[in-house]
């Protein structure tokens, strides 16, 4: 199998070419992790489709909410499938018209059972995740789902090509390693970012001299976070309300 690693963006430019795709060849351990390259969300798309052709075994890892509450389906008396989710969520056409009418209904923003059980940072909702929720799933997982792309756990289908959501603040903590402090300006941030870059090395991901040097000059941490999604995926057997609500993996 080959493990990608993708930090998501949810501007309104369509990512911007922000978005990071970096992979790792499990059947290869020695070999460095390869840098995609930068994609708006419709090139992410196009790449997580063309991964089809080659016949190899592809998980693909996306740091951003796959599914939303079923609290928040309820309120809105949204049919609890993740298909219907997706309808609805695509239904006001912008991230910001989604989100306001919400917050006109409740202000409540819950969260998602995985986000308890993994501790994710924010809820789907929240003011600083919610285009990254909207732009991923209308303009991605819907079109990829749409396309035959299993979508895991919310969207079954056959194929050779797995999406499934990831979170690096989550793996940080799981592994005790620092979860916070490696974004930003300054030595302080960028220290952190060669310790982790050091941990990783620990943790077989091997990468070349300058992908780590860029790593660690990321003062985004951007490339870091795609770089902790080739870590091997957390092993769990999702509950009933993940087909929902979506898993981290």
């Amino acid at each position: 199998m080959i493990l990608h690693g993708v930090d998501f963006s949810g501007a309104d430019s369509g990512g911007a070419a922000k978005i990071r795709m970096v992979s790792r060849d499990l059947q290869s351990p020695g070999t460095p992790i390869r840098l995609e390259g930068r994609f708006d969300r419709k090139g992410l798309t196009r790449r997580i489709l063309s991964l089809q052709q080659d016949g190899r075994q592809h998980m693909v890892r996306i740091d951003a909410p796959f599914g939303l509450p079923l609290e928040t389906l309820r309120c809105f008396e949204v049919q609890p499938s993740w298909s219907a989710m997706a309808d609805w969520l695509v239904g006001f056409g912008s991230p910001r018209l989604w989100r306001g009418a919400i917050r006109q209904t409740v202000r409540k923003e819950p969260r998602r059972l995985c986000d308890d059980q993994f501790r994710t940072p924010m809820a789907p909702m929240n003011l600083r995740v919610f285009k990254q929720t909207w732009t991923l799933i209308a303009e991605v997982l819907k079109p990829l789902a749409d396309a035959g792309v299993r979508i895991e756990p919310v969207h079954a289908a056959n194929g050779s090509v797995t999406v499934c959501e990831g979170c690096p603040a989550s793996l940080l903590r799981m592994k005790g390693w620092p979860d916070h402090g490696y974004k930003g300006q300054g030595e302080p941030p960028r220290a952190v970012r060669a310790d982790l870059m050091r941990l990783l090395h620990r943790a077989r991901i091997v990468v070349t001299p300058d992908m780590e040097a860029a790593a660690i000059d990321d003062v985004e941490g951007d490339l870091l976070d795609a770089l902790l999604l080739t870590l091997d995926p957390l092993q769990w057997v999702p509950p009933s309300e993940a087909r929902v609500e979506a898993w981290i993996y």
